[in-house]
């Protein structure tokens, strides 16, 4: 009886894994010839039995298993947005999307013109408003043509950011930012790290000021953001939608969790918004794994960047995502649960 149930399990675990089918992967550009074009990376679930191969790797990070330019299956699937930090790009939350997909999300990726790695225009980089747009203009795509990801249900769409991107989507929750606020903030708190960022990303233009909420979002998911103290306390009051903010334990440097991540969390409405400090997790933990010997061929190109491996205590990186995937997964399940 016991060898017939360890059968009947491992049979039932070969079925879940034919049903969940493989990763799908492709990169579009939206606006081409337009002011600001829009690189934007999906990830799906797919049918195709193309053999996988990695995305979004290079020389010092790993990449995700996926079928590169494979038609989406024809199920409907609720869709994930993220949102990358300053002077990153679509690689950094590659690891949570291959997660999500596992668990039948489409996953789509801008890279923000002017604050990513691939574009650093100071001109598209002080115009910080257009950063939730890019968002906006992602779903737009994306619900409009079912080739890209497949057919999205538009009633159970999430929004996930890192550093600026975790800024990003909780402007597009509904954050209103309030560059005085701001500036009187940084009097009281003066951080390089933040403060520092007032010109290049266009923080005192009265134009941030604007309101930047897409309705389409349900819930919203911040993993260690920043410059979370402009966002006015009447306005993050107003956001009614579930949250899941996570901060790191770890301080860089003038980056503490307990002044964004916190003050963000105890602004929203304690009913909706959950706050989630990871204690041995560092700013940069929540991006892609590191290679073995990462840190120092970073190092020696750019020094001082080799920070973007480190974590903040025993476990490795692939274990803090254990946890915060887990954690994302069950926290949309629950709050956008299927009609």
């Amino acid at each position: 009886m016991l060898r017939f149930l360890s059968t009947l399990g491992a049979l039932l675990l070969l079925a879940a894994a034919a049903q969940a089918g493989e990763i799908g992967f492709r990169r579009i550009v939206i606006d081409a010839d337009g002011p600001r074009p829009l690189n934007v990376s999906l990830w799906y679930p797919t049918r195709d039995t193309t053999p996988s191969g990695p995305v979004g790797e290079n020389r010092v990070f790993v990449g995700v298993p996926a079928v590169t330019d494979a038609a989406p299956d024809h199920r409907s699937h609720p869709l994930v947005v993220l949102s990358h930090g300053y002077g990153g790009s679509w690689r950094n939350l590659n690891w949570l999307a291959g997660e999500l997909v596992a668990e039948g999300y489409a996953v789509a990726a801008p890279d923000h013109p002017g604050t990513t790695t691939f574009d650093r225009d100071p001109t598209r980089a002080a115009t910080l408003w257009e950063r939730p747009r890019d968002l906006s203009r992602t779903i737009d795509a994306v619900l409009r043509d079912p080739a890209l990801a497949g057919r999205i249900d538009p009633d159970r769409i999430a929004a996930i950011g890192h550093s600026l991107g975790g800024w990003t989507v909780a402007a597009l929750a509904g954050a209103r930012f309030d560059p005085m606020l701001f500036a009187r903030d940084c009097e009281d708190h003066p951080s390089p790290r933040t403060c520092g960022l007032s010109d290049e990303l266009g923080l005192t233009d009265p134009a941030i000021g604007r309101d930047m909420r897409d309705p389409r979002i349900k819930v919203f998911v911040t993993l260690d953001l920043g410059l979370a103290r402009g966002f006015t306390p009447d306005s993050l009051a107003g956001v009614r939608l579930p949250a899941l903010v996570f901060g790191a334990g770890v301080d860089i440097g003038d980056l503490p969790a307990a002044l964004e991540s916190g003050w963000l969390a105890e602004h929203l409405p304690p009913e909706t918004a959950r706050l989630v400090m990871i204690p041995d997790a560092m700013h940069f933990s929540f991006m892609q794994l590191c290679k073995p010997g990462a840190a120092a061929l970073i190092e020696a190109e750019d020094p001082g960047d080799g920070i973007v491996c480190h974590d903040g205590g025993g476990r490795g990186r692939a274990a803090i995502h254990g946890e915060i995937a887990g954690t994302i997964i069950r926290f949309l399940t629950q709050s956008l649960p299927p009609r």
